[in-house]
């Protein structure tokens, strides 16, 4: 008899501990869903096919450094080269990609994006957009604290300099729109 005293006591316990923590676990996922802020990439469209085809690329560059992977990012570097090699007065942007697509070295490919990301801001600024934005984004940590930009089709911040180190490091320093 005193062994079930002590027994229903300690089962009644562990329901309610279990109930507590299930019901905090609930309200960290709730609050975890709610303020995740998800930008949707918006729609931009350069005047230019060429330079509207090599801000895509530039676009599938940065998303490729975000996931780390060196490899598809030597493709992509590769892609991007091509495209810029249409556009008038963009050879040294064309062999900054190159560059890239030749390095194998994560580290070495970011460092090489830093330059290739600020010559393009350059020329996209002098572009003429159709319609829609594009967001200049900073990182005041990347290349050992020197810091770096680039440019993304929405607010939310992917950093390629880090990937999912630091994965939302950053901050949106301009909107380039149409003018």
């Amino acid at each position: 008899m005193n062994k079930i005293k002590i027994f229903v006591p300690a089962l009644s316990f562990l329901f309610v501990f279990a109930a507590c923590n299930q019901a905090e676990k609930q309200e960290q996922e709730t609050t975890q869903s709610d303020s995740i802020n998800v930008s949707k990439p918006v729609e931009i469209e350069l005047s230019d096919a060429n330079i509207d085809l090599a801000y895509d690329q530039y676009l599938k560059l940065k998303d490729v450094l975000v996931l780390s992977d060196s490899l598809q990012t030597q493709t992509a570097a590769k892609e991007l080269a091509s495209s810029l090699a249409k556009v008038s007065g963009s050879e040294n942007t064309a062999k900054l990609a190159s560059d890239i697509a030749n390095e194998s070295s994560l580290s070495k490919q970011r460092i090489l994006f830093t330059s290739l990301s600020n010559e393009l801001i350059n020329m996209f600024k002098k572009a003429e957009i159709a319609s829609g934005s594009m967001f200049v984004q900073y990182c005041p940590m990347a290349n050992e604290g020197e810091g770096g930009y680039w440019l993304a089709s929405e607010t939310e911040i992917r950093n390629p300099y880090y990937g999912d180190e630091m994965l939302n490091c950053g901050e949106v320093k301009e909107t380039i729109e149409k003018k």
